[in-house]
């Protein structure tokens, strides 16, 4: 197995930066060769010597043909060259550039990209069907790889970034229900982050740099939808009925504390009780206390 592993990288194809030459010094010289070939033609004509003739043609074709070998590479773009199959290179120095004639020269993008997949409905880590999307941010770092170790590099990032996308959410639950439990929708960040290395992970022998990948969507399935709206409003509920009995129970040992503090009124265990019972109703309630006006004695 580590054989093949080891095999396996030695037949990766990988980038070759080539220098060639400027196509501004080509260029001169070659329109100079080409109007003396021309004279040199046209004189041979006009003295109808038919073996000049034939050789300032041949020459003149020569010359011609050697205008197959400008190019030209912009900013961000390289061009990968060819020889009858073989790769020779990529020449990434932006400018007039001119090579062998017989070499193939395919232009290829390292321009940020970026693109966004389709919604996907995938089942999260409680198997709940959740509809997920993500953009994608990517750029090609090696034009050997992405040209020659995938079949099309573009379509292999789209479908990859989906593959990945699938198995991150398979992984993780869409809502934290325990503390501290990673999910999709609370930590955006972290699960980004992970999406990114996943994707990377795929994309390793195509060329290919993720710069960043982050979810474009997220939201229960239509057909469970309905019922976790319910669930979250249930637990949002509980949440703000805690936090209010927290603050009630507080409030009302302060109200205690102060009171012996003060010395304003001395109760007894019984009213005490009667008092956290009052309090806490007043302060926990979901509705206005309707008061009562007692105009006897304190224990009347």
């Amino acid at each position: 197995m580590l054989s093949l592993s080891h095999a396996r990288e030695e037949a990766v194809i990988r980038e070759r930066q080539r220098t060639v030459a400027s196509g501004y010094v080509a260029l001169v010289i070659l329109l100079l060769a080409t109007v003396g070939d021309v004279l040199w033609l046209v004189s041979t004509i006009q003295a109808e010597r038919p073996v000049p003739i034939i050789a300032a043609s041949l020459v003149l074709t020569v010359v011609l043909f050697l205008y197959a070998g400008f190019f030209m590479v912009n900013p961000n773009e390289s061009r990968v060259l060819q020889l009858f199959g073989d790769y020779v290179g990529s020449v990434k120095t932006p400018g007039l550039r001119f090579a062998n004639p017989f070499y193939t020269k395919r232009k290829i993008s390292l321009r940020v990209r970026n693109f966004e997949t389709d919604q996907l409905k995938v089942n999260d880590k409680n198997s709940n069907p959740v509809e997920i999307a993500t953009v994608v941010v990517w750029r090609v770092v090696d034009t050997a790889e992405a040209l020659f170790e995938v079949d099309d590099f573009v379509e292999y990032v789209h479908v990859q970034s989906e593959a990945a996308l699938r198995t991150l959410t398979t992984n993780y639950p869409y809502d934290a229900h325990e503390e501290g439990e990673v999910s999709l929708a609370s930590h955006t960040g972290e699960i980004s982050e992970r999406l990114q290395v996943e994707i990377q992970e795929r994309l390793a022998n195509a060329g290919v740099e993720v710069l960043e990948a982050r979810i474009s969507h997220l939201a229960y399935a239509p057909e469970i939808a309905g019922a976790m709206l319910q669930r979250q409003q249930a637990s949002a509920i509980v949440a703000a009925r805690r936090k209010i009995v927290d603050g009630a129970v507080g409030m009302v040992q302060m109200a205690l504390k102060e009171l012996a503090h003060q010395g304003v009124i001395e109760l007894d265990e019984e009213r005490k009780a009667a008092m956290v019972s009052n309090l806490l109703v007043v302060l926990c309630g979901d509705r206005a206390p309707q008061p009562v006006v007692n105009t006897g004695t304190l224990y009347s």
